[in-house]
């Protein structure tokens, strides 16, 4: 008898039920977020015969609450770094040259966020138990070193970092910051960067990335910054600054600016290439053309309208969309032609340029004071820090009366630990006139250094005045002795200073976009619109050092090896040999042979037959023999002498 089957109810409920949980996954799926890539690349002409070329790429992963999630886009080495050392927010910045303030502009978010200082930079926040940071600090240095094939790993020591309390950024007591001022930037720094985006260089606004024309410019800063948090995800930032020397088209240079020639100049100029559409991943793919104010003000002044073909200057393509950029102060501040990188593909490839119709002499909008560093006083043994900042009299464009108005001014500054800096010693001089400390500095911070342990930090906030044209601040310090373990291969050039950070907290260069739409613009506009403070570096400063002289070691090993060579080769010769027998046996086959005769004769220079000293086995090895000690102890002069004048 064949066994019942299952009643069709039963079947039916199944099959339902599957169908409900197949539903319920894809609809959970369609409503997660999905990762996210956006690339854009900004262009802008310079005053001074230069143009700025910024690229900015964006990945983004939603919250997930497993380590070893699987991406799509985000890059998993720094999804899996963040998780491990428990990190919020973090930047790391390679930078070759040194941005000019005072011709490429230091009161715009380009400036601000995107001018770093030469060498290494990298700070971290972390989200830790104070006690654990110094440890997480340190085991990501080596991962960031081997991430990128860099010598990040040297900020591992407690004498490379520093844990500023509020004049780098307001934190609590969870940042830590390093710099490594003489790290070389190269291709292979480039190439690990270039790896953490989805395409690399092979397609996209990054196949415009051509070596030659990055690293023969004048500016080059690539920079890696993160922000992690349990209801946004992962977002990384990729931003790469070039400021490039442009060749002429076709052998013209347009126009003189200062007497030099305004050269035109395109994509393919500048990078030896045309885009040849976008990344087939990325969500947006946009390409800007920014206009300075200068220019504007010029097009402006003549009646003319800012568009994209006017008698100043006209654009290679015509914009999809015109975007005008007002500063803080409701005022424009640049124009900026946007492109959408999406209608171009490599049948049409994509290349954007500017000629100029009509000499133009503009400016960048500088910073409220013109910050720089050198040192003072001669001699190996002490000397002085100063710190001088110059007005632009760019107050009587935000604050309009210079007479009752004053300029904060937060001054962030490391001192390593062999430079010893006596902050008590502080002077400042406004108009070169002494002022007390107590006049001028609101605010103090300064943590000492200790030898071979810890270096010193200085955070103060400052009040100048604004009708000041000139203010000067000085510090003492005398020059510690180092092991000689501690000193570098090239000793003699000097120990480096790094970059003092100079911000105004009151001065906010944002900027605002009124025609854009939010939830349509770019990551890149939507960094411009955050509200950060006006930032700039000094220059790193080179302090000679007392320097030992590294030959003398070597003169010494060489005179002792020498002298040890000859002694144990002498005593060991005289333990050795049987002087008895020897004198015997020489005194009777030199009677014999007539050998004594014959070294008279040739001491006397007299000719002797040869056939006269006979040819035994005995005179030709005592001749042999006294051949090679005076070999050996010529060889020996020789080589002392020698090896003490090199």
């Amino acid at each position: 008898m064949a066994p019942s089957s299952p009643p069709s109810g039963t079947n039916l409920f199944l099959y339902l039920l599957l169908l409900f949980v197949l539903a319920a996954a894809v609809a959970a799926s369609a409503a997660a977020p999905e990762e996210e890539f956006t690339e854009e690349l900004l262009l802008r002409p310079l005053p001074d015969r230069k143009a700025l070329a910024h690229f900015y790429f964006r990945s983004s992963a939603p919250p997930a609450a497993s380590v070893g999630r699987h991406h799509h886009l985000f890059p998993k080495a720094i999804s899996q770094l963040v998780k491990k050392y428990h990190i919020s927010e973090l930047e790391l910045s390679f930078t070759q040259g040194r941005w000019n303030y005072e011709q490429w502009g230091g009161f715009d978010p380009m400036s601000t966020s995107n001018a770093k200082p030469p060498g290494v930079e990298l700070w971290a926040v972390f989200d830790l138990p104070l006690s654990e940071i110094d440890a997480a600090w340190k085991n990501l240095t080596h991962t960031l070193s081997g991430l990128f094939c860099a010598s990040i790993n040297f900020l591992e020591s407690s004498t490379a970092f520093s844990a500023p309390r509020w004049g780098f950024k307001l934190n609590e007591g969870n940042l830590r910051y390093g710099a490594l001022p003489r790290e070389a930037v190269c291709t292979e720094n480039l190439t690990p960067w270039l790896k953490l985006l989805p395409c690399r260089d092979k397609a996209g606004i990054a196949s415009l990335l051509y070596r030659p024309s990055i690293y023969k410019g004048y500016y080059h800063s690539q920079k890696l910054k993160l922000r992690s948090s349990q209801s946004l995800g992962i977002i990384l930032d990729q931003t790469l600054t070039v400021v490039l020397q442009p060749n002429t088209i076709n052998g013209k240079q347009l126009h003189s600016n200062h007497g030099q020639p305004q050269p035109s100049w395109s994509i393919r100029h500048l990078f030896n290439r045309r885009l040849s559409g976008k990344c087939l991943v990325s969500k947006s793919s946009k390409i800007f053309m920014e206009v300075d104010k200068g220019i504007v003000d010029k097009v402006n002044k003549s009646g003319g309208d800012p568009s994209w073909n006017n008698e100043f200057f006209v654009l290679w393509n015509g914009p999809d969309r015109l975007i005008t950029d007002l500063n803080n102060l409701d005022v424009q501040s640049s124009s900026i032609y946007e492109y959408d990188v999406s209608n171009y593909s490599k049948e049409r490839p994509f290349d954007l340029g500017i000629t100029w119709k009509l000499p133009l002499i503009w400016s960048s909008t500088p910073s409220p004071l013109h910050a720089s560093r050198f040192l003072m006083g001669s001699g190996n043994e002490r000397g002085s820090i100063a710190l001088s900042f110059m007005s632009t009299n760019l107050h009587k464009e935000i604050f309009g009366s210079p007479n009752d108005c004053s300029i904060k001014a937060v001054i962030f500054q490391i001192v390593p630990w062999y430079v010893k800096v006596y902050y008590h010693s502080l002077e400042i001089f406004i108009d070169g006139n002494r002022k007390t400390v107590s006049d001028v500095v609101d605010k103090i911070h300064v943590t000492p250094s200790e030898d071979k342990l810890l270096p010193g930090t200085l955070e103060m906030l400052l009040r100048f005045p604004c009708s000041m044209q000139s203010a000067t601040l000085t510090l003492d310090f005398d020059k510690g002795f180092l092991h000689i373990d501690e000193y570098p291969p090239d000793a003699n050039q000097g120990f480096d200073i790094p970059s003092a950070l100079v911000s105004f907290p009151e001065l906010n260069c944002a900027r605002n976009y009124p025609e854009t739409d939010p939830l349509l613009g770019s990551p890149l506009l939507e960094n411009f619109r955050e509200d950060t403070a006006v930032k700039s570096y000094t220059e790193v400063l080179l302090v000679p050092l007392t320097t030992p002289d590294f030959s003398m070691p070597y003169n010494v090993i060489t005179f002792t090896c020498t002298v040890l060579a000859l002694y144990f080769g002498s005593l060991l010769n005289a333990l050795r040999r049987r002087i008895g027998e020897e004198e015997r046996e020489l005194t009777k086959t030199a009677t014999k042979r007539g050998l004594i005769p014959l070294l008279l004769a040739k001491l006397r220079g007299q000719k002797v037959d040869p056939t006269e000293s006979g040819s035994s086995s005995e005179s030709t090895g005592s001749k042999k023999l006294l051949f090679k000690v005076v070999f050996v102890a010529v060889a020996a002069v020789l080589f002392h002498y020698f090896s003490n004048n090199s």
